[in-house]
Protein backbone atom coordinates (compact mmCIF):
# COMPACT_ATOMS: atom_id res chain seq x y z
CA UNK A 1 0.00 0.00 0.00
CA UNK A 2 1.05 3.40 -0.56
CA UNK A 3 0.94 6.40 1.80
CA UNK A 4 -1.66 7.82 -0.51
CA UNK A 5 -4.04 4.97 0.11
CA UNK A 6 -3.36 4.62 4.12
CA UNK A 7 -4.48 8.30 4.18
CA UNK A 8 -7.85 7.69 1.76
CA UNK A 9 -8.36 5.26 4.57
CA UNK A 10 -8.15 6.93 7.34
CA UNK A 11 -9.79 9.77 5.89
CA UNK A 12 -12.74 7.51 5.21
CA UNK A 13 -12.95 6.68 8.32
CA UNK A 14 -13.07 9.56 10.10
CA UNK A 15 -16.11 10.97 7.74
CA UNK A 16 -17.76 7.29 8.51
CA UNK A 17 -17.08 8.01 12.47
CA UNK A 18 -18.41 11.81 11.74
CA UNK A 19 -21.58 10.69 9.98
CA UNK A 20 -22.11 8.09 12.38
CA UNK A 21 -21.88 10.88 15.19
CA UNK A 22 -23.98 12.95 13.48
CA UNK A 23 -26.71 10.55 12.94
CA UNK A 24 -26.57 9.77 16.91
CA UNK A 25 -26.67 13.25 17.75
CA UNK A 26 -30.69 13.26 15.32
CA UNK A 27 -31.82 10.60 17.13
CA UNK A 28 -31.02 11.38 20.88
CA UNK A 29 -34.41 13.04 21.29
CA UNK A 30 -36.36 10.45 20.12
CA UNK A 31 -34.89 7.53 22.37
CA UNK A 32 -37.24 6.52 25.56
CA UNK A 33 -35.07 9.37 28.07
CA UNK A 34 -35.33 11.71 24.70
CA UNK A 35 -38.32 13.80 26.66
CA UNK A 36 -36.29 13.92 29.51
CA UNK A 37 -33.68 14.93 27.55
CA UNK A 38 -35.13 17.50 26.10
CA UNK A 39 -36.94 19.31 29.69
CA UNK A 40 -33.94 19.43 31.17
CA UNK A 41 -32.08 22.77 31.77
CA UNK A 42 -29.66 24.39 34.19
CA UNK A 43 -30.90 24.82 37.98
CA UNK A 44 -31.07 28.38 39.09
CA UNK A 45 -28.29 29.85 41.58
CA UNK A 46 -31.36 29.96 44.24
CA UNK A 47 -32.02 26.08 43.20
CA UNK A 48 -28.40 25.02 43.40
CA UNK A 49 -28.27 26.47 46.62
CA UNK A 50 -31.06 24.87 47.93
CA UNK A 51 -29.82 21.45 46.90
CA UNK A 52 -26.43 21.98 48.19
CA UNK A 53 -27.89 23.13 51.38
CA UNK A 54 -30.48 20.04 51.82
CA UNK A 55 -27.52 17.28 50.61
CA UNK A 56 -24.90 19.22 53.01
CA UNK A 57 -27.04 18.83 56.06
CA UNK A 58 -28.08 14.83 54.93
CA UNK A 59 -24.48 14.15 55.06
CA UNK A 60 -24.33 15.79 58.00
CA UNK A 61 -27.41 13.51 59.78
CA UNK A 62 -26.09 10.81 58.52
CA UNK A 63 -22.29 11.15 59.63
CA UNK A 64 -24.10 11.91 62.98
CA UNK A 65 -25.74 9.09 62.81
CA UNK A 66 -22.48 6.66 62.00
CA UNK A 67 -20.61 8.31 64.47
CA UNK A 68 -23.31 7.44 67.54
CA UNK A 69 -23.05 3.86 66.65
CA UNK A 70 -19.36 4.16 66.73
CA UNK A 71 -19.65 5.41 70.17
CA UNK A 72 -22.10 3.12 71.02
CA UNK A 73 -19.99 0.04 69.81
CA UNK A 74 -16.75 1.07 71.42
CA UNK A 75 -17.93 2.64 74.68
CA UNK A 76 -21.13 1.69 75.45
CA UNK A 77 -21.06 -1.63 74.71
CA UNK A 78 -18.15 -2.97 76.41
CA UNK A 79 -19.63 -1.53 79.25
CA UNK A 80 -23.06 -2.92 78.79
CA UNK A 81 -20.84 -6.46 78.19
CA UNK A 82 -18.74 -6.23 81.73
CA UNK A 83 -22.20 -4.90 83.61
CA UNK A 84 -23.88 -8.47 82.35
CA UNK A 85 -20.43 -10.29 83.38
CA UNK A 86 -20.13 -11.63 79.64
CA UNK A 87 -16.70 -9.60 79.02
Amino acid sequence: MSKSTDHKNIVDKAWDLQHDIEARKKRIGRGKYGRVLKMARNPTNEEYAKTSKITGLGMIIVGGIGFLIYLLAAHVAPWVGEMLGLM
